[in-house]
């Protein structure tokens, strides 16, 4: 059982900062994590159904207050507590791996909304009736297309639509074709591999612009895997934020990639949010 491993493992760690007595409380970021009830509900991409009061389990097991949040949101905090935006009271993150995340701070707080579920701008659909997101079945969202694997389904698409042009992933079973195949192929100077990042830099700045004029944030902080491709998505995308944006907002947001290891990001947020619980 999960919870009886972490025990044991977690345990040994605690032994060897001295005991139970030196740990304040436990803080976890975790997909569909709710701030305010302590549960994880309904989370797609977890073997776990339905709503697990995880906080109040590890509670009663560590015998310690527990705090639970979204992990995209443990990774904002993270960053503000730690990395990219410290010092900043307004700014976004958004994770670029197997999916898209985020978390908001506005004013110096996290937005959670009134039911702890706000954030989510990865689902928000920037192209109507586009893309099946089969984890959501919904159509068109921003995971879709910026995501590690919206860029390895962009490749597919494109590869099966224009079979007359030349292309080294075609050197690649279809199967094979990963974020990093299209990477290497890009920097190769592949002009199809380079058109899948201009086209999806494109998706993303627009959806930056939309963030931006949402909350006017300091800086937008990214992380994950799809960002070590660096200017080969980072120059469209800057290029149709601030194209889509009005004059007011233009040239004011910096796009920033963490400092930390996108491993640790939300680890920390975890650990800071603990700390912050008051006794």
């Amino acid at each position: 059982m999960f919870l009886a491993e972490l025990h044991e493992r977690l345990s040994k760690l605690i032994d060897q900062v001295g005991g139970i007595e030196h740990i304040k409380g436990i803080g976890v970021g975790a997909p569909n994590g709710n701030y305010y009830t302590g549960n994880i509900e309904y989370a797609p991409n977890l073997r776990w159904r339905g709503i697990i009061p995880l906080a109040q389990m590890l509670q009663d097991l560590f015998g310690l207050p527990a705090v639970l949040t979204n992990d995209a949101n443990a990774a904002a905090l993270g960053e503000m507590t730690y990395g990219s935006a410290r010092g900043m009271k307004d700014f976004i993150t958004i994770t670029l791996g197997t999916g898209v995340g985020s978390g908001i701070v506005a004013n110096g707080q996290l937005i959670y909304g009134h039911d702890g579920f706000a954030g989510e701008l990865g689902h928000i659909i920037v192209v109507p009736g586009g893309r099946l997101h089969p984890g959501t079945g919904m159509h068109g969202s921003l995971e879709a297309y910026a995501s590690a694997t919206g860029v390895t389904n962009t490749a597919l698409e494109l590869l099966e639509s224009r079979p007359d042009e030349p292309s080294v992933l075609r050197n690649h079973k279809k199967e094979e074709i990963d974020s990093k195949v299209i990477y290497e192929a890009a920097i190769k100077g592949d002009k199809l591999a380079i058109e899948i990042y201009e086209f999806t830099g494109r998706i993303l700045g627009e959806a930056l612009a939309n963030f931006v004029m949402f909350s006017s944030p300091e800086a937008i902080v990214l992380f994950g895997g799809l960002t070590q491709a660096g200017d080969l998505i980072m120059r469209p995308v800057r290029h149709h934020m601030e194209k889509n944006l009005l004059p007011i907002f233009q040239n004011k947001v910096k796009l920033v990639f963490s400092e930390l290891r996108e491993s640790d990001a939300a680890i920390l947020g975890a650990s800071a949010m603990a700390w912050e619980m008051k006794d």
